[in-house]
């Protein structure tokens, strides 16, 4: 008798008599783990919001000039709340002056302030501060030592049941509760069999992050004013870490890897934490921790979250360029220069689109540089342009919405195939009234 299986399993479908077929899978993430719904300003996070992308300034908060233009500045590029630092008595009084500035530009984004050590006096001390701010970050890990601890967070919570804020408590790796480390290690020495030291410091993150959300809530700051994050380094740790968190409560989460480092590596960290857990349906909102270029600009870690939330079809922030990497096919630089051009040019014009054009966003654009893909990858997408590769005739034929409408030549193409970008847009995605009147 022969136990062994089939060597290819029956089919989910039919597809002939003797065809093998992949089975029938769900595509696309987990349905999103449920949670509750907190207003940071005008923006939702949790419940059934959008995945929210977030930032934080680099600037020196006194200086009021400086921060709030860096505050507009991630606003348009996508951030949709903004933190700052507050760690002194001159960043907590410049506070509603960045308010007032980002009034006068007409940037209404939430505004939260991150405090550690001080907070508690700050709060107190400076009533402005603490009322013009949208939200407060709290760290519970540096709020205080002993029996000062209890005291000083009673103090940064009972200020945002007083001025109406919620809270994000933040527990990082780096600055973890050592009273709490140090009980859970001693527990898990007189164990059976004992952890290894990571799970206990993973455990600490998670206990630190629920239990402090908890005596929020037992000092009267309601449950839908809290989110909660637990931030570490590595990307394994962060997947267990949030998959417990998430396990465990209700609270939004904030998802983000510390210190994820400069360029492609902070990026590809980022990326393989982020993707894995918003995969499993966790996280309510997200913020990549880049270390910038020197004179680099800050708005890059806001592009690099929308893109992971994009390509894995979460959410959609701006039209995407589908190019192709080059080949030995592809020796001119001209395909390589249009992508770059028109990704840039379409980026530029979403602060003005995303108000005249509703879903625009959710528009591809296809620049390719041969025959061997460039006319079908250009046929699947809203607008394509196959370029001519190395001995191809030269002359780039265009397809809208899957027909080829147009071959340019000549030394525009660039210009003439932004102009059709332009041209299709207006046509496309025309806004309400706009759209019944044409109607």
């Amino acid at each position: 008798m022969n136990d062994r299986a089939p060597a290819c399993p029956a089919p989910a479908f039919a597809a002939g008599p003797s065809d093998c077929v992949v089975q029938a899978a769900p595509v696309g993430p987990s349905p999103r783990r449920r949670t509750r719904e907190v207003r940071v300003g005008h923006v939702r996070i949790g419940g059934d919001a959008p995945i929210m992308v977030q930032s934080m300034t680099n600037t020196d908060t006194a200086d009021a000039e400086a921060t709030a233009r860096q505050v507009a500045d991630l606003a348009r590029a996508g951030s949709e709340v903004v933190r700052i630092t507050v760690n002194s008595p001159e960043a907590a009084a410049q506070v509603p002056a960045i308010r007032r500035r980002l009034d006068a530009m007409g940037c209404n984004v939430p505004v939260v302030g991150d405090f550690h050590f001080n907070g508690h006096r700050l709060l107190t001390q400076y009533p402005d501060c603490a009322q013009v701010l949208d939200a407060y970050r709290i760290n519970p890990g540096n709020v205080g030592r002993g029996s000062k601890r209890d005291e000083q967070f009673a103090t940064m919570i009972e200020a945002a049941i007083r001025y109406g804020k919620p809270v994000r408590i933040g527990v990082n790796w780096g600055s973890l509760d050592q009273a709490l480390l140090a009980r859970l290690m001693d527990e898990n020495a007189r164990r059976e069999r004992p952890l290894e030291a990571g799970a206990v410091m993973r455990e600490a993150l998670v206990v630190s992050a629920i239990d402090s959300a908890r005596e929020a809530e037992t000092l009267g700051l309601p449950g839908d004013r809290i989110v909660l994050s637990a931030k570490v380094s590595a990307v394994q740790d962060l997947i267990t870490v949030y998959r417990e968190l998430s396990r465990r409560c209700d609270y939004p989460l904030h998802l983000g890897l510390t210190e994820a480092g400069m360029g492609s590596k902070g990026i590809v960290a980022s990326t393989a934490a982020l993707a894995v857990l918003l995969q499993e349906g966790i996280g309510d909102t997200i913020r990549i921790s880049l270390t910038p270029e020197p004179n680099g600009d800050r708005t890059r870690e806001v592009i690099v979250a929308q893109e992971i939330l994009q390509t894995m079809g979460l959410r959609s922030f701006t039209p995407m360029v589908v190019a192709c990497p080059g080949c030995g096919r592809t020796s001119s630089t001209v395909f390589q220069e249009l992508a770059d051009r028109i990704q840039g040019y379409l980026r530029a014009q979403m602060p003005v689109w995303r108000e005249r054009h509703p879903g625009v966003e959710e528009m591809t654009v296809a620049v390719m540089g041969c025959v061997v893909n460039g006319p079908g990858e250009s046929k699947h997408a809203n607008i394509g342009i196959s370029l001519p590769g190395s001995g191809e005739v030269p002359v780039a034929p265009v397809f809208v919405d899957g027909r080829k409408t147009v071959t340019l030549k000549g030394d525009h193409i660039a210009e003439e195939f932004q102009a059709i970008v332009d041209d299709y847009v207006r046509a496309r995605y025309v806004a309400g009234a706009e759209a019944a009147s044409a109607a």
